[in-house]
């Protein structure tokens, strides 16, 4: 089955305790999924790649460089986990995505309430807001270490 919305993903969740609580580990196949387009973007502009097909060979043989360019793109890029059912606003929050190994995305224990989450198999989505404006949102109004005790404050 393919997915309903573009820069989407859905996963497993596990406990990443070492993790701050702003910050989500996102598993390397989706990160390359979700950030393709600013990864493509990233290699041109470095000219590690002169047009999309060898930016996209480059990012198909996971190329070193692949990796590092990844992680400049989502050092400043806020990503949305939603856990279904969404009840109310603490049910979608944004995080800071690290690099992880694995396919499960990790997060910090004491951010599952909010979602009424836990690490027994449940799974969450993962959205990246694309505009300005959207990202800002979720830097000022979503960040999961600013929701903690009360969406109201």
């Amino acid at each position: 089955l393919g997915k309903r919305v573009d820069y989407s993903g859905r996963s497993v969740i596990v406990v990443g305790p070492s993790l701050s609580l702003h910050r989500s580990g996102l598993p390397r196949e989706i990160a390359i999924e979700l950030f393709q387009t600013f990864l493509i973007r990233g290699l041109i502009r470095k000219h590690f790649a002169s047009n999309i097909g060898i930016a996209k060979s480059k990012i198909r043989e996971k190329e070193p460089i692949v990796w590092e360019i990844l992680q400049e793109v989502m050092q400043g890029h806020p990503v949305l986990l939603n856990r279904a059912p969404t009840l109310h606003r603490l049910g979608i929050q944004a995080f800071q995505p690290i690099l992880v190994e694995g396919r499960a995305i990790c997060l910090h224990p004491l951010v599952c309430k909010g979602f009424n989450a836990d690490f027994d198999g449940d799974q969450m989505a993962v959205h990246v807001p694309l505009s300005l404006e959207a990202q800002a949102e979720a830097r000022l109004l979503m960040f999961s270490h600013t929701n903690l005790l009360s969406p109201a404050i």
